[in-house]
């Protein structure tokens, strides 16, 4: 039953129980730590068989690993130093069918099973995801689960977890959403790693070329992206080809292309700026949707003031600064906004 709910090999199953009773007899029959007990679970015949291994020697240093020629009594003649030998425990553990361990070595073994179906598990969902770091995939809400949202990826289950959703999200069984393969890692003697995300903002131009063809065909590039999920992104954006309008290609005709990677985003509002090497002109257009009259620019210091209307400043700054935040990480410089009088605003448009 458990192999079939969590698509693990009946075969590693077995293996994880065997390992919990090795910790189960450890804890109750065994005096040593270092000993050596092997576990054979047949499940045609429903038995269990323990045994311990030990090596024949003549004087036993380390009663754990070793047996003499003298605990072997009539036995002994069968076996020379050195040799390997399995000693059947099963009887003494199974005398008492049902109570053969005590209390605490059977919280430790179901410890032990939980734990090991959790990183059979994780290995499972890291053999899906090993090649796929970096990309996006398209999937169904199961469950939702305290904070987790739990999607069916291939018939296994994938989680999202709290920390890599937007709070404007809604999530429901049975509907869709994209998720990025933010980080698939594995490192020794640890639990593989696999981080799915609807945060990262990488997820925002992959959507996008699932609308917009001309990504994938390299017609059109996004050539940075920065980030406030569920509020806003902005995107710098270009053309190796004259005859395209890069942000009107993005945008989509009467903007169904954005309106659509909108949609899967929680209608967090984007913003499409084309990028240039005219500094001063990708800096006024970051600032969208205000209105920027003129830049100076000291490139030494990476800073840049911005003049604007004094009415059109919260359009500028955006709400506890968010606009212009987002447009200083976009464009590497750091923007200060500066109000023009209204007399002044006019001459110099």
């Amino acid at each position: 039953m458990i192999s079939k709910e969590k698509w693990i090999p009946e075969d590693k199953i077995k293996e994880i129980i065997e390992s919990a009773l090795k910790t189960a007899y450890k804890k109750d029959y065994s005096q040593y730590k270092d000993e050596e007990v092997n576990v054979n679970l047949n499940f045609d015949t429903y038995e269990i068989d323990i045994e311990v291994e030990k090596t024949v020697v003549k004087e036993v240093e380390n009663p754990g690993l070793e047996i003499s020629f003298e605990e072997l009594g009539d036995d002994a003649e069968n076996f020379e130093e050195g040799d390997v030998i399995e000693l059947d425990v099963t009887d003494e553990v199974m005398k008492d069918w049902g109570e053969s361990f005590g209390r605490i070595a059977s919280q430790a073994a179901r410890q032990v099973i939980i734990q090991k179906l959790g990183d059979s598990e994780k290995e499972k969902i890291y053999d899906l995801f090993k090649d796929k770091q970096g990309e996006l995939i398209y999937v169904k809400v199961e469950m939702v689960e305290g904070g987790k949202v739990i999607f069916d990826y291939n018939g296994n289950q994938v989680v999202l977890p709290k920390s890599e959703q937007v709070s404007r999200d809604s999530y429901a069984p049975q509907q869709r959403y994209y998720l990025y393969i933010a980080e698939v890692s594995k490192e020794e003697n640890s639990a593989p790693k696999v981080i799915l995300s609807r945060k990262r903002k990488e997820i925002v131009p992959l959507i996008f070329a699932e609308h917009a063809p001309e990504i994938n065909e390299w017609v059109v590039e996004i050539d940075r992206v920065v980030r406030v999920p569920g509020v806003k992104t902005k995107m710098l954006v270009s053309t190796s080809f004259d005859e395209i309008d890069p942000v009107g290609t993005l945008i989509g005709q009467k903007g169904i292309r954005v309106k659509a990677v909108m949609d899967e985003i929680g209608w967090e509002k984007i913003d499409i700026i084309p990028n240039s090497a005219d500094v001063s002109l990708v800096i006024k257009k970051s600032l969208s949707p205000a209105n920027v009259i003129s830049v100076d620019v000291n490139e030494e210091d990476a800073e840049v003031i911005a003049y604007i209307a004094e009415w059109d400043r919260a359009r500028a700054v955006g709400k506890n600064g968010l606009n212009v935040n987002l447009a200083s990480q976009l464009t590497g410089y750091r923007i200060s906004i500066e109000e023009l009088k209204e007399e002044k605003s006019v001459e110099e448009k």
